[in-house]
């Protein structure tokens, strides 16, 4: 099993649009990605220079509703 690593913004939003996520639509301190058929809102955090922890990485995968081994290979 291969380990979560932190990663960029932008790569953590191409993996969603891969899953048929919407967006990004902006909007207040975050990014949001919108499933068009569920409705399911996933925020995103878009701060320059940062990348998105391990940890809300393990949290967005649990609300998309795939596995680790899923979410890295897309």
């Amino acid at each position: 099993m291969s380990r979560l690593t932190p990663l960029k913004s932008s790569e953590v939003v191409r993996k969603l649009r891969q899953l048929g996520y919407d967006g990004p639509i902006p909007g207040g301190r975050h990014m949001r990605m919108v499933h068009p058929e569920s409705g399911q809102i996933i925020p995103i955090p878009v701060h320059s220079g940062k990348d998105i922890s391990v940890g809300l990485i393990r949290e967005i995968i649990r609300q998309v509703g795939i596995t680790r081994d899923e979410w890295l290979a897309l």
